[in-house]
Formats: structure tokens, sequence, C-alpha cells
């Protein structure tokens, strides 16, 4: 099984992807396409150099290793992307061959979280509108990707993993709930900047509070988002 986890920015995903990644049977890969995508855009992103110095900046280079061998010959290959990396230029023929799930975030936090390390972040920063467009394109293509929401997990997280493993027919592993501190050997070269956080975890953080206050840009940038994430947790596990 590969499983093609779609996000956008602080949406929880390190924290699936170490939730995986404590499986013995599966092998993690940390946004494979951040290299393609900075070179693509020619966005001047926290460590844009040594991103781009540490994965194929070809994005055709990236789809052959997603559809190649599974590292370590393990029996399944669990991916973290990044939504706001399908830019034109990076082909999406390849995703329909994957089990596609969908991690949303309500756009009040991750607009409070991205801005507090990222100056100035658009709605094409946070991957909101690409979610929607790749379910949308799925959905059309006759496929049922699976859709999640990052505060379920967090206020659930064993019986929210537990239904994601049944309707992507993988057996539950309770090794899903912890990790070791620190990181993961697969984490990308950007975690000094963007991890220290989840390294500092061993198991999934408890349910959220009351939503961040917003305004001006932060404000604006949320609401933005609202539309695309309304229809996405409308169909949410």
């Amino acid at each position: 099984m590969r499983i093609a986890m779609w996000s956008g920015p602080r949406n929880l995903s390190t924290a699936m992807m170490y939730s995986f990644g404590a499986r013995s049977d599966f092998a993690v890969v940390d946004e494979p396409f951040y290299a393609a995508y900075l070179t693509l855009t020619g966005l001047q992103h926290p460590m844009r150099d040594e991103i781009i110095a540490s994965q194929p900046t070809d994005p055709k280079v990236v789809v052959n290793q997603l559809l190649g061998s599974i590292p370590s010959q393990k029996p399944h290959f669990y991916q973290k992307h990044m939504a706001q990396h399908m830019i034109d230029g990076v082909p999406r023929d390849w995703v329909a061959q994957m089990t596609n799930v969908f991690l949303i975030r309500h756009p009040a936090r991750v607009a409070a979280s991205f801005s507090a390390k990222y100056d100035n972040p658009t709605l094409a920063d946070i991957g909101f509108a690409q979610q929607l467009e790749l379910y949308e394109q799925l959905v059309a293509q006759g496929h049922a990707p699976v859709v999640i929401d990052s505060a379920d997990i967090r206020r659930d997280p064993e019986n929210i993993l537990k239904r994601l493993c049944e309707v992507v027919n993988l057996e539950w592993d309770p090794c899903m709930l912890s990790w070791a501190a620190g990181g993961h050997p697969d984490d990308g070269v950007w975690a000094a900047h963007w991890y220290a956080s989840v390294h500092g975890s061993t198991g999934f953080a408890n349910a959220e509070g009351p939503l961040p206050t917003l305004d001006g840009p932060r404000a604006d940038l949320a609401d933005a988002a609202m539309p695309a994430y309304e229809k996405l947790r409308a169909v949410a596990l």
C-alpha cells in the first residue's frame, strides 16, 4: 500500500508521518516535491538552498521514486505531501495510483501558526484550494479519497486512526499512537526550522482550545480558505 497524505502546512502532518513511521511495516518520505516546488516557483522559503540540495529538483524523478521500490523493502509506503507543491509543471497522473488521504485543519489555526514562521502568507501558500482541487479531481475519476480533520485526531487519536486504517483496508497497529522524541531519520532537512514542537513530542497532543482570534491579513487569509475547508470537512471521517 502507498498512502499519499495531502495536507497544507501546520496541519499535524509531521505527527502523522511519525505515527505511520512508528509502524514496522511502513517506510515514510517527507515532502518529496519540496525542492522541485522551490525550484519551479523561485520562492524564498527558510533554508531554501539546503532544501534544493537535499532532494531531486525534477518532479518526474520524484514521481519515479514514489512509484518505484519502497525504501527498506517495507510492504507499505507513507508519503507526506503538501498540496500546495502540486503546481503547474508537477505531474499529477501518478496520484490516482495511491491511496489518497486529505488531512485538514481549521483555517484560523493554520493562519495563526503558519504566519508565525512565514511572513505574509497567501492562500496559495497554505494548500486549502489545492487540497480541494485534488480531492475533486480524484472523485471525478471515480476514486474515493478519505478526509480526516486534525482536530478529530487530537480529540481521539486511537479511534480516528483505527477508522482511518479500516477505510483504507490496513490492519490497525497501536504503535501508531506514540513515537520516540527527537524526530525521525527521514525528516526533511527543513526540520530544523519547522519541527521543534513535534520533536519534543512522543505522541499526539491533547485537543486544542478555542480558535485563535485573528485580525488584519491573518483573518483575511483564514476567511479565504474557509470555503475549501468547509467542503472537505463535510466529508471527513
